[in-house]
């Protein structure tokens, strides 16, 4: 989702966007497989960060957690064959903690891993200029921002896998070096309202994990957090994939919903 920190990550997402140009209309014919290799990229990142074991096939990848932040599948082909399908559903079994199975090709039936399964649109913004938020927003450098974002992001997911809250552990001091990887904060007052993750990868920008405090929400803190990651990614094409209530927001951004995913869940 849009769920879903550098060193120096203008910088770093800047340089990428001007050497990585794909072809704009077959951004929007591809979406799905484009945000299944960006999501792929973000969560083999996010392993990696956490220390968990990373899983690359064909036609998935997985990453192997604990209890608390449980196993990611992501769909990267939509016909896996019957030995990737059953990797994948011994994968699945052997889990101690959530699963969650990311397809954006909806093509694939796995119901008979007993899960609940939604669909949620992919959309797509072409490249275009970004206005300036109406709060300050920053990239993610401290380690005391980094906690900022991740208990934002924790609490506006509801993320009760997360408790009680042990810093770094979602978002590991680690997460920033990843490659093409950012984590920006909005502040108001002195405060942080929003947060959200972006990833640049093979010349496509995507977001994850936008979310607000319910304290903050209908206060333009997640259309400044937008705002705010878009402008290094604005000569880039960018997906995500969008919840029933980002959807209006991400509409007024200048994204559009070109197909839908198929998430699953054993929560």
């Amino acid at each position: 989702m849009a769920d879903t920190s550098q060193t120096t990550p203008d910088a770093h997402v800047g340089d990428r966007s001007r050497q990585d140009r794909p072809d704009h209309p077959a951004a929007l014919d591809d979406a799905a497989m484009r945000q299944a290799r960006n999501s792929a990229a973000f969560w083999a990142a996010t392993g990696r960060s956490r220390g968990h074991e990373v899983i690359h096939r064909r036609s998935f990848l997985a990453v192997l957690g604990g209890k608390r932040a449980g196993t990611r599948i992501l769909l990267q082909e939509p016909d896996p064959d019957a030995s990737e399908l059953a990797e994948l559903t011994e994968l699945a079994a052997r889990s101690t903690g959530p699963v969650d199975v990311e397809d954006p090709f909806s093509s694939t039936d796995l119901s008979h891993l007993g899960m609940r399964n939604w669909q949620m649109p992919i959309m797509v913004r072409p490249p275009g200029p970004v206005s300036a938020p109406a709060m300050e927003v920053i990239p993610v450098q401290r380690a005391q921002e980094l906690q900022a974002a991740e208990r934002i992001v924790i609490e506006g997911f509801e993320l009760t896998r997360f408790a009680p809250y042990r810093p770094g552990e979602m978002f590991p001091a680690t997460l920033p070096e990843q490659p093409g990887v950012d984590v920006f904060l909005a502040v108001h007052n002195g405060e942080a309202v929003g947060a959200g993750v972006t990833v640049v990868h093979d010349g496509f920008g995507s977001h994850y994990w936008v979310g607000t405090p319910s304290a903050h929400r209908s206060r333009g803190a997640g259309r400044a957090v937008m705002l705010g990651s878009l402008a290094p990614m604005a000569n880039l094409p960018v997906t995500l994939t969008a919840s029933r209530l980002g959807r209006p927001l991400y509409e007024s951004l200048g994204f559009t919903a070109v197909t839908s995913s198929t998430w699953w869940s054993s929560q």
